[in-house]
């Protein structure tokens, strides 16, 4: 079975991956697309198959190969990485179902890929918050709160230039609310690799005969 260590590292290589080839997917689209005013989704639509759906299907295995990772130290299931699993389950079928050529009016596929983008903007904030609020990867929690907090307040700007805003700069709230979704799952991934192989049954200092809180069991 992979170990923690060795999950993380499969995440830190997906998540560089992924950015990898998204910087790639945006230098070589058509100059008439504006990332300013654009989505991720607009640039991937007209690549279909391209490598900015290979980078969501990347990012997607990155927050999946967290889920078991978190469970083997925690030892039990949490709404923090269920999150995660919700998040991962967002951004593959937002790379399987394509949302519509710019300009187009909205059809089924594009009303699914926008709401499962959706679920993956919020999910990726909620999950990083309580998984600071239960100190599950200590030194964590002030970096995870950080992200989180400015997550939900990016994702608050590019809804307010969905609607009220005409679009205004959506293509940059958006980038900035990937970027730092992105360095949410990148830092729980680090620290993941940090705490090194310990498994769900490796024994901690506090599990050791004789450590502090620790009383022997008399005649032992």
């Amino acid at each position: 079975m992979p170990t923690t260590r060795n999950l993380g590292l499969v995440a830190l290589g997906a998540i560089a991956l992924a950015a990898l080839l998204t910087v790639i997917g945006h230098l070589e689209v058509n100059d008439d697309l504006n990332p300013w005013s654009l989505t991720v989704s607009d640039f991937a639509v007209s690549d279909r198959g391209g490598v900015i759906d290979v980078a969501m299907v990347a990012l997607a295995v990155a927050a999946a190969v967290l889920v078991p990772a978190l469970r083997r130290v925690r030892r039990s299931r949490t709404v923090g990485d269920q999150a995660l699993a919700a998040a991962a389950g967002g951004l593959l079928l937002a790379a399987v179902v394509p949302t519509n050529e710019p300009g187009l009016p909205m059809d089924t596929a594009a009303y699914l890929h926008r709401y499962a983008s959706v679920v993956t903007f919020v999910a990726l904030p909620v999950g990083g918050w309580l998984l600071a609020r239960r100190d599950a990867l200590p030194g964590t929690a002030p970096w995870l709160r950080a992200l989180a907090l400015l997550s939900l307040a990016l994702a608050g700007a590019m809804i307010w230039s969905a609607y009220p805003g005409d679009r205004l700069l959506i293509g940059l709230a958006e980038r900035l609310l990937i970027l730092v979704e992105v360095g949410l799952l990148a830092v729980v991934a680090t620290a993941l690799v940090r705490r090194g192989g310990r498994g769900p049954g490796s024994a901690g200092p506090a599990d050791r005969p004789g450590a502090p809180g620790i009383t022997p069991a008399r005649g032992a």
